[in-house]
């Protein structure tokens, strides 16, 4: 994989949204749903050919999704 992981995670106390590469301390964006963070951060994901994860408002990983050149991505 060629560029930074992107992930999803809940901001300001978990009412909004943001993507973060990983690695970085600033946010990328900051999103209202975490449906358009989601596809915010895909769209980053495939261009970069890197992984997609999603957190849920606890900080737990609720899915992980590559799209990388990784011919056996993680599952689930």
């Amino acid at each position: 994989m060629s560029g930074k992981n992107q992930w999803v995670v809940p901001v300001n106390g978990g009412k909004q949204w943001g993507v973060r590469g990983q690695g970085n301390d600033r946010i990328t964006s900051i999103h209202d749903t975490q449906h358009e963070a989601i596809e915010r951060a895909r769209n980053i994901a495939i261009n970069q050919r890197s992984e997609l994860i999603i957190q849920r408002r606890d900080g737990q990983i609720r899915e992980r999704n590559s799209y990388g050149d990784d011919p056996f991505p993680p599952k689930g």
